[in-house]
């Protein structure tokens, strides 16, 4: 796998201070993407050691909430398999960070379902994350006063509840942000 971007001390794609990584390789191709040049599974470097290794000591210190996993599209297949064994060490160095992961699939209907997205590993990559912003970005439904999305259509859905609940629970922003307008 090769990803496109690491930001550290993200606050735009996920709840407080993050770590963020962004893989290469998307075959959606979403009308108007915002990453667009990650779309080519070749763009960017190669995940190696040493992106696992700078990923993983960036999410050390105390103010580092956790890591998101953008695109690109994570839950490409190729991608899921390079990304489930590094969630797996996150997990066991990190047990209290959240991990949230973008994708442009739904939940329901392409992850939990048969379907291109679908591999071997799938359930075990949605068992180790938190939070799953799920829906294409769709143009026509943009809007910029959305907290960590881009368009109406996509859900911010907490994984964790989720499973505890049976059906499908939306992530709850904290209040303070109920009436957040740009």
């Amino acid at each position: 796998m090769n990803y496109a971007n690491i930001k550290y001390c993200d606050i735009a794609n996920g709840e407080g201070v993050r770590t963020s990584l962004f893989v290469s390789g998307c075959r959606r191709h979403c009308k108007d993407c915002f990453n667009a040049v990650a779309w080519d599974f070749c763009y960017g470097r190669p995940f190696d050691k040493a992106a696992r290794n700078a990923i993983l000591g960036s999410l050390a210190p105390d103010y580092i909430d956790g890591l998101s996993l953008l695109g690109g599209e994570p839950f490409e297949p190729e991608n899921q398999r390079a990304l489930v064994p590094f969630l797996r060490d996150v997990r066991v160095l990190y047990p209290h960070k959240t991990i949230w992961c973008y994708t442009g699939n739904s939940y329901e209907k392409e992850l939990l379902q048969e379907s291109p997205a679908r591999c071997e590993v799938t359930d075990e990559m949605l068992a180790l994350l938190d939070v799953l912003v799920d829906g294409e970005f769709l143009t026509e439904e943009k809007d910029i006063t959305l907290r960590f999305r881009g368009s109406k259509n996509q859900r911010i859905i907490d994984l964790n509840k989720t499973r505890a609940a049976g059906h499908t629970v939306l992530w709850q922003d904290d209040p303070i942000f109920a009436d957040h307008k740009m």
